[in-house]
């Protein structure tokens, strides 16, 4: 199976920036301690817009982040942000090439 990456592109409410990066940033820090599948969970924030925030996954196939969506944590995370967020998009890719540093 293809390894598995996943694109999600957060629009916030305005001001929920600190709320939202406190819940993604112990989600992402879990994801990546805790299950054995998933590879990389980057956080970004493209500059100069206060209110986005982008996450870079890599799972090593769908099955694992399927397996992410019901930890414990991931479903903290979906619930308590849930309020913060005004519109979210997700793109999924299968990993052809896994460049290095």
């Amino acid at each position: 199976m293809a390894d598995y990456a996943i694109l999600v592109d957060f629009r916030l409410k305005p001001g929920a920036r600190g709320a939202f990066r406190r819940l993604i940033d112990d989600n992402a820090r879990a994801s990546v301690a805790r299950e054995v599948g998933c590879r990389r969970f980057d956080v970004l924030e493209p500059k100069g817009e206060d209110d986005r925030i982008v996450l870079y996954e890599i799972y090593d196939d769908r099955a694992a982040f399927d397996a992410h969506m019901k930890t414990d944590h991931f479903l903290s995370f979906d619930r308590e942000s849930s309020d913060l967020i005004a519109a979210k998009s997700v793109v999924e890719f299968a990993l052809v090439l896994e460049g290095s540093g």
